[in-house]
This record gives structure tokens, C-alpha cells and sequence, in this order.
């Protein structure tokens, strides 16, 4: 019970909320990053340095862990990638029960809506399925610091971008950390029910209620984009109503969170 769990993207915004909820359980962690350990960074996890688009490091990463929770991602190499890391896993530990439990975070949606990154999230979750390892996998919608950073990039803009008729249902980071972390600890349990955010939201409302929080002073344009992409989200592809499970909502996260420096 004292090998460490591998958390994957370790640094990123889902990874750290990872991290953070397996040492307040007093688990051994391992960080993977493709960086160096900050200098004074005293947490009590170890660190290992690792491409994953390259490989480079993976079997080290992995020896003798007992679970990955896989948050890297990249849309030009996820499937690369976690090939990669199913491969390392199973020298690892073999095929099997004796080898680790492999989590893996996926998106609702991905079997509706044709966005190339949403092929490549079905085409890991294939990989990992098919892996020999025993896995868990969990669909979640999109996080609320998502949501927040398609608005607050525009700031330089005249006006706010956003599609029309576009409804969207964000969830907490550290709510989805908090359920990877007990996937983790548990059996493996395959696909696992999906993850969405409490409330159904418009994503006009959304950028206006961002724009609000931020101080920013910009006018909403809603754009009604043609094509199968545009039809997809329009028709609820990346929602989970019925697996409204998050408490969070997007206006407590808003206020909960340090407002950026921008220029209303």
C-alpha cells in the first residue's frame, strides 16, 4: 500500500487539484511533469521528469506505482500518448491485475460531437479499454476555469465571441479531483457514470457573468456558426442533465477565485 500513485500532468489545472486531494488523504504521490522541480517546492510527493510526447522517462515514471490517474492531454498527441503510457504501464507491471490501475479523465460528449480533439479523447479511451490493465475511466463536462478563459481571452477584443444557441453545464476542477481521487483508491470500475456541473447554462449567460466578475465592460455577440460541429453543441451534445452531480456553480466559482488583471 505504500507505492506512490502516479498522477499524470501533474501540474495542470486538473492534475494539481489531483495531487492536492491524494497528500490531504496522506497517499503516496509521484508528479509527472516534462519540468524540473520548482527549487523550494518542499511538498511531500516525488517527482518525475517525463515526455510523454516523446517517451522520455515514462519507465522510470512508472516503476512500481500502483495507479495513474492519467490528466495529460494535448490535442495533438493524446493518442500517442497514452499508447505510450499503456505500453510503459504494462512493463511496469504486466498485464492483468498486477498491473496498475489505470484512470483515465475523458469528456461528455465525445461520441457526439465530431470535433477532431473529441476523436482523439475516443480513440484513448479505446486504447485504455483494450489495454489489458485494469481501468476506470470518467467523463466530465467542462470545467469552469474553461469556460471563464473563453471570455477572458477576448480582452483585448471590442466584443465578446460566443456561439448562439450553445448551452453549457461547466464543473469544478476540484470536484472532479475529488472523484478521481476515490476512483483511484477503489477497483476498478470501467466506464464510471458521467460528471456534469449542476446547472445547464447558456453560454451568453456564461461570458456575461465572467465579464461581470472580471470587471471587463464588453458587449456579447452571439455567433450562429454553420457545419455538423456547430449542429452537435446546438443540440446538446457535450451536456449531462441527468448526471447534474456537481455542487459548485459557475458564479461561486467566479467569486471564489482571485480576479485576473484586466482592463475593463
Amino acid at each position: 500500500m505504500n507505492k506512490p500513485i502516479l498522477v499524470t500532468g501533474g501540474t495542470g489545472t486538473l492534475g494539481r487539484a489531483v495531487v492536492a486531494r491524494l497528500l490531504a488523504e496522506g497517499l503516496p504521490v509521484r508528479v509527472m511533469s516534462r519540468r524540473p522541480r520548482r527549487a523550494g517546492d518542499e511538498r511531500p510527493y516525488e517527482w518525475a521528469v517525463c515526455d510523454l510526447a516523446e517517451g522520455t522517462g515514462l519507465d522510470a515514471a512508472l516503476a512500481d506505482v500502483r495507479a495513474v490517474v492519467h490528466c495529460a492531454t494535448n490535442a495533438r498527441n493524446d493518442v500517442a500518448a497514452t499508447r505510450r503510457l499503456v505500453e510503459a504501464a504494462r512493463r511496469a507491471g504486466g498485464r492483468g491485475p498486477r498491473g496498475p490501475h489505470l484512470v483515465y479523465i475523458s469528456i461528455v460528449g465525445i461520441d457526439d460531437v465530431p470535433l477532431p480533439y473529441y476523436r482523439s479523447k475516443r480513440e484513448a479511451e479505446r486504447i485504455i479499454r483494450e489495454s489489458g490493465l485494469p481501468w476506470t475511466i470518467l467523463r466530465t463536462t467542462q470545467f469552469h476555469d474553461l469556460v471563464a478563459t473563453m471570455t477572458t481571452v477576448q480582452r483585448r477584443l471590442p466584443v465578446v465571441l460566443t456561439l448562439s444557441g450553445v448551452r453549457v453545464q461547466p464543473v469544478d476542477v476540484t470536484e472532479v479531483a475529488d472523484r478521481l481521487a476515490e476512483l483511484v483508491q477503489g477497483a476498478p470500475a470501467g466506464r464510471v457514470p458521467d460528471m456534469a456541473g449542476p446547472e445547464v447554462r447558456d453560454a451568453h449567460d456564461l461570458a456575461a457573468a465572467t465579464l461581470r466578475a472580471t470587471g471587463l465592460r464588453r458587449r456579447v455577440v452571439p455567433l450562429r456558426l454553420p457545419g455538423r460541429i456547430a449542429r452537435a453543441l446546438r443540440a446538446g451534445g457535450i451536456l449531462a442533465p441527468d448526471r447534474a452531480v456537481g455542487k459548485v456553480t459557475f458564479e461561486q466559482y467566479l467569486a471564489a477565485r482571485t480576479p485576473p488583471a484586466v482592463r475593463p
